[in-house]
């Protein structure tokens, strides 16, 4: 099903103002001066079931994103500064022998919460990043045999400083698999950071920012964005992409099955926060390189990280762009 753009441009200007999404976007909004995009996309990410991975530098709020999305919906909030010497069981919880009972007792890890900040994530081990697996791909882990269900809605929120950075572990392809958008915050304009120190003369923003929802709002709101309709010739537009991926002779390493079904949730969440029942092209086109990008691996051998990623981006806006738009 497709829109004139002027309806589409329409349903972008006209969120459903009342609605606790709209609200929750709104309210984080304040917090994050100046990075609507970002706030929106960490909206789409949770709507869609998804997890966040934001690749920044350090100081330009990843972890006050986190905790404001965290406070206004309600849920609980827990933070992980990952670090060489960090084990599966600090993020998980281990199972303790209770001399009383004569049993083993299950001590939670801070990943029990709503919302987990994985701070740094790429400065651990692999070992302990795949930890993480289980839970992002089943919302539970596994210990000693006996399944433990986290609270839901569930979402990771990663963090991780450039891999030329001494001390950092590259991601495997698995655990970037799982990702569903990747973002970059950006340094703010003049403008936004002036206001954002004038905010914090006194206190922090986050300190009086208030919950607008409940966790059960979330998920309900969940279910309705993934009601949303996906037209036929749209999801072939959409699988036409992700083919191209994996038969572009620039690429060593193509978009998964699961980043198909990745860019169709996100892309019914996307048009469910513009307030509208069904997907327009647009809403494919503007999260490609978001939910595709860091699943992609370039042919080329060039050191430079930001060429290479330069590199993704420019094959996946010619595909996005030489692939016919159904009408």
């Amino acid at each position: 099903m497709n829109a004139h753009p002027e309806q589409v441009k329409a349903a972008r200007s006209r969120p459903a103002t009342g609605h606790p999404i709209a609200t929750l976007i709104e309210v984080v909004g304040s917090v994050i001066r100046g990075k609507p995009e970002a706030v929106r996309l960490a909206v789409v990410t949770h709507l869609a079931g998804g997890h966040l991975l934001i690749e920044d530098v350090p100081g330009v709020g990843k972890t006050t994103l986190a905790r404001a999305l965290a406070r206004a919906m309600g849920g609980t909030f827990c933070r992980v500064q990952f670090t060489s010497d960090l084990l599966p069981a600090d993020i998980l919880g281990v199972n303790i022998f209770d001399p009383g009972s004569g049993q083993f007792r299950f001590r939670a890890g801070p990943i029990f919460c709503h919302v987990l900040l994985a701070d740094e994530i790429n400065r651990t081990t692999p070992r302990t990043q795949s930890a993480l697996l289980q839970a992002m791909e089943e919302d539970q882990v596994t210990l000693d045999g006996t399944t433990h269900h986290l609270p839901r809605p569930f979402l990771v929120m990663a963090t991780q400083n450039p891999i030329e950075h001494h001390g950092t572990y590259p991601l495997p392809e698995s655990q970037m698999d799982r990702f569903l958008v990747r973002l970059s915050m950006g340094y703010p304009d003049r403008a936004d950071e002036k206001q954002l120190i004038t905010d914090q003369t006194r206190d922090h923003p986050l300190e009086r920012l208030e919950p607008v929802c409940a966790p059960a709002d979330l998920l309900r709101a969940r279910q309705e964005s993934q009601s949303v309709a996906l037209d036929d010739g749209l999801l072939d537009y959409l699988l036409r992409i992700v083919e191209g991926t994996r038969t572009h002779s620039a690429l060593a390493l193509g978009a998964s099955p699961r980043a198909s079904l990745a860019l169709s949730r996100a892309a019914r969440a996307a048009a469910y926060l513009d307030g509208r029942d069904f997907v327009v092209p647009d809403d494919i086109k503007e999260l490609v390189e978001p939910v595709l990008a860091h699943r992609l691996m370039p042919c080329d051998g060039a050191d430079d990280v930001a060429t290479r990623r330069d590199h993704v981006r420019a094959i996946l806006a010619d595909l996005t762009e030489s692939i016919p738009v159904p009408l």
